[in-house]
Parts: C-alpha cells; structure tokens; sequence
C-alpha cells in the first residue's frame, strides 16, 4: 500500500475535518488532498519518477506535509533535511540520495540558486513562496495540474517512501531506507501503543517535521485528526502553550529538551493546558527529576518512546499510566519502557547472544519497522542488520518484568537536544581551520540539551585562537546544533600507544568534572 493513501482515505471518510492548521489557515483533509493530488501529478509533469528521490526543506509549515504525501502519491522516496543545514550539508545529502528534485521553502531560495549548478542529479528546483531563475513556483504547480482526479502510484511495500538520514561513528551521515510497509506499520503502531487516536484529537506539531514529528503526522493523517503548526513555526514555551489552549490541542511529541524548555518558562500556570491527554517525549534521555518536574506540573500525560530513524519510533515504549511518582514502581522513571506492539527485541552480547535479565548487553531490534538497509552502504548494512536484527548501538540491561534502563551508547554520537551530532564531522571542520593542530569532540552532560558538544583542540606552534572565535569558525560551515558549547585548549591529547586519540578517556574525564561540579 502506497502511504499517500492515508490522506486519501482521510479525505473521503471526514472531507470537512480540519487538517492542517496554521495561524489563520485552515485547510480541510478535502482541501488538502486536492492540493497533494494536483502537486503530485505536477511533479511528475518535471519529471520525477516512481522510484526518485525527492529532497524537502523548509521550516514546519502545511507545504511540508504536503510535499511529503505528494511525493509518495507521485510513487518517490522523501529525503527531508534538516532546515539549520548549511548549503555543504544539503549538498551532500542531494548527491548521496542522488535526488532528481528538490522542494524547499522561500527562505532557501538563494541557497539553492548557488547549489544549482554543483548539484550532480538534482534538476528540478520547486520553492514555496516566490522562485528565483530556474526554479518552479509551488502553488503555480499546483493550481496548473488541479484536475479533481486522485493521483496515487501504486508501489509494493518494500518500495523506499523515506530516506532518513542517520550519523553514525565514522563516515559521513548514512540514509536509512524506510519502506511504505515500515512506515504503514510505524503509523498504526503509533495509534495502538502511545496514542489511541481519533478524528476528534488535535495533534500540534513543535518539533521538526523532517524528523520524529513527521512520523507523528503519518500517524494523525491515518486517523484524520486535526493537525495544529506552530506560527510564527519556531519553538518558545508561550508560543506552544497559546496553540495547545487556542487549538484544544490533546496530543503533541516534543524531545526533552523543549520539555525543560517548558520547564523553565514562568508563565508555564497562566495557560490553560488541561485538553493535553498525551505528550510523547524520545528522542535524548530525560533525567528522571525533571520527568517528574512536568508530571506534577503539567499531568499525568506523558508517554515515552525509544527507537532509532532505522526503526522509526518503535523500540520501546512508557505508557503515561505507568508514569508513577511514588512507590516501588516509581523506579520504572528511569526506564525506556517494555517492547512495542508487533516488535521483539533482546539484549545481545558482543557475540550476538542473549544475556540474562538484569545483565548489560547491546539493544537489538527486529520487526516490520527495522528498515530495509543503508541507502548505498552494504558494508554498515550487514554489520547493523547481523543475524537479522537491528543493533542499535545503545547498552541496556532489561530488568525481570521486561523494562528496559539504558546504560549508554557504543557509539561516540552525541544527542543535544533531540538532535543527533557526529563527533567526526566537527572534527573536521575544526581541522580546517589554520590555527587548529589536533581537535577531540564528545558530549558532556548538560542539564537543559541533555548532552552539549565539548571540544578540545591543540593549537598549532606559536597560533592563537580564542573559543568565541572557534565556535563561530564552526557554526559559519554547519548546523548551529553541531557547534561546541564551548571549548578548552591543551598542549596535547592523550593518544594510545599506536597514536590513537582516545575519546574515551577525554570524555570520562570531563563527565566526572561535570558530576562533581552538579
């Protein structure tokens, strides 16, 4: 089953029903298949073809959704990037997905004119608001093919639908191939553990669409539920709570970050947030205290997900019921839960056996949602997928009644934020810069990001840098999320007797500083 036709059934079971909500916009699930329709038959008129892969980015917006159901009517895999890239970041993920088209909002609009002519595949350029020379207008696309006939391409349901690029140790970032059966069992999977959805529900949209909150909107299209966008789209505390009260919202996903974020907002009281029934968090860890924090502050309502973009959202999951603040079950806080529906997962060994309950072992997953491999990559993909199950990289141990409590990650890859940093690409871009001789990134804890990028440099003989000027070195070439919080100059890095940094050591070693300073 193709999944673009969750909004085509959506649309033919509630065709009045808000669908997506957006300041003073408001557009029916008739209104907005209509569009989808006349914008996937559009794509195709330029060329995009069953099998292609489609890059998105702009900020939350109606266009996104859109142009993620367009995109598999038209029978293509989604690539959504992250809208913080920098122009060598999108590039590099155009040419690896080796995308025939692009959509992307008007701010992106330069952006894009100057990548035109590096672009390897990518011919077709469509921008949401006013395009630049060479570029197709997005609602001209649309009102130019608006015809009132369903387009959908019939696929199979191993045919790729989303290209979910994922960082690892080593390497540059990996896609991880998700197929319409995955994301088909993703959606339904969402609606049967986290949350029972019902057309009547209001799900708000805070954080990006091009990562786990798009997954959430699979799963409210699938039930045609009202879907609420932020506006102005970026996050603030007063900004989520104005939606949740205006809109009645009753479900959102947020990563604990913004959760903290909510935390430390001082008008938190003044809204009336009492239509919440769930708030899904993942994404990064959650300190138990602060968990605790939003339950007594904001309800009984949040519900916890585990699970890597290679099995997207559905490792574990922490009902809200089981959130319980007193008693012995209270120690369950610092858990990711039991096993999702239709999942089977165990702890593994370093030689891929099972362990004991209660023993520390290597999260393995295997089920309908573990994707079909890395796009271009059979090497990670034998070692990821070994056995038939999917190694996640985390350490856990389950405990006697199945909760899972993870204990750490096998790999370096830092999560600030819900956001995932790969330590070697930092690496390198500190690497170029004049001064910097030697360069060690890793995560330390941090009480609101959860983990915040730590850098240690040797400066070349005789050079001078200051840690203001690094940073900025850092954020002008990538993503602001990936650039060090801060910075600490040494005269040399501790190194193996082959010469090897040893990460470990450094990062042991700033973890325990930072405990001690707590």
């Amino acid at each position: 089953m193709n999944i673009g036709q969750f909004l085509a059934q959506a649309a033919e079971r509630h065709p009045d029903q808000p669908a997506l909500v957006r300041g003073d916009r408001k557009a029916s699930y008739a209104e907005t298949n209509a569009r989808v329709n006349a914008l996937a038959a559009g794509l195709k008129t330029l060329g995009v073809a069953s099998g292609d892969r489609v890059g998105i980015i702009m900020h939350n917006s109606p266009q996104l959704i859109e142009s993620f159901f367009a995109i598999w009517k038209a029978g293509a895999c989604a690539v959504p990037l992250n809208a913080r890239f920098r122009a060598g970041e999108v590039n590099y993920h155009l040419d690896d997905s080796e995308a025939s088209a692009i959509v992307f909002g008007e701010e992106f609009r330069a952006m894009m004119a100057n990548l035109a002519d590096q672009l390897r595949t990518t011919r077709c350029f469509v921008c949401t608001g006013n395009p630049g020379q060479g570029q197709v207008s997005y609602e001209d696309l649309i009102e130019s093919h608006a015809s009132g006939r369903e387009v959908c391409v019939d696929t199979s349901d191993d045919d790729l639908a989303w290209l979910f690029y994922t960082s690892g140790t080593t390497g540059k970032p990996k896609g991880a191939m998700l197929t319409h059966a995955n994301l088909a069992f993703m959606a339904v999977n969402w609606v049967a553990d986290l949350t029972p959805l019902e057309p009547e529900d209001v799900g708000l949209h805070a954080a990006p669409l091009t990562h786990g909150a798009g997954f959430h909107s699979i799963a409210l299209t699938l039930k045609g539920a009202q879907q609420v966008l932020l506006d102005p789209p970026r996050f603030d505390a007063e900004n989520l709570c104005a939606a949740v009260e205006k809109y009645r919202v009753t479900n959102t996903w947020l990563v604990p970050t913004q959760i903290k974020i909510l935390l430390n907002y001082a008008g938190l009281e003044k809204w009336d947030l009492s239509s919440l029934k769930w708030v899904v968090y993942g994404g990064s860890p959650m300190y138990v205290e602060d968990l605790k924090a939003a339950i007594r502050r904001i309800g009984p309502v949040f519900v916890q997900l585990y699970g890597q973009g290679e099995t997207p959202m559905t490792g574990t999951y922490f009902r809200a019921q089981e959130h319980r603040l007193e008693g012995p079950e209270s120690r369950r806080l610092a858990s990711c839960g039991h096993v999702r529906s239709g999942i089977e997962l165990r702890i593994l060994d370093e030689n891929d056996e099972e362990v004991c309950r209660g023993a520390v072992g290597e999260i393995c997953v295997r089920g309908p949602s573990v994707m079909k491999g890395y796009w271009r990559r059979p090497d990670a993909t034998a070692a990821s997928l070994r056995g038939g199950w999917l190694h996640t990289g985390d350490v856990a141990r389950m405990d006697e009644d199945g909760y899972v409590y993870i204990m750490d990650r096998t790999t370096d890859m830092i999560i600030s934020g819900g956001a995932n940093v790969f330590p070697r690409e930092v690496e390198e871009v500190l690497l170029d810069h004049p001064a910097v001789s030697e360069a060690c990134v890793f995560g330390v804890p941090d009480e609101l990001w959860g983990e915040a990028v730590k850098a240690v440099i040797v400066l070349d003989n005789g050079a001078l840098a200051t840690e203001e000027e690094i940073i900025g070195f850092v954020g002008e070439r990538i993503a602001g999320y990936k650039k060090p919080k801060s910075v600490d100059f040494t005269d040399a890095l501790p190194k193996s007797a082959y010469g090897k940094i040893l990460k470990r050591e450094l990062r042991d070693k700033y973890r325990t500083e930072a405990q001690g300073t707590a």
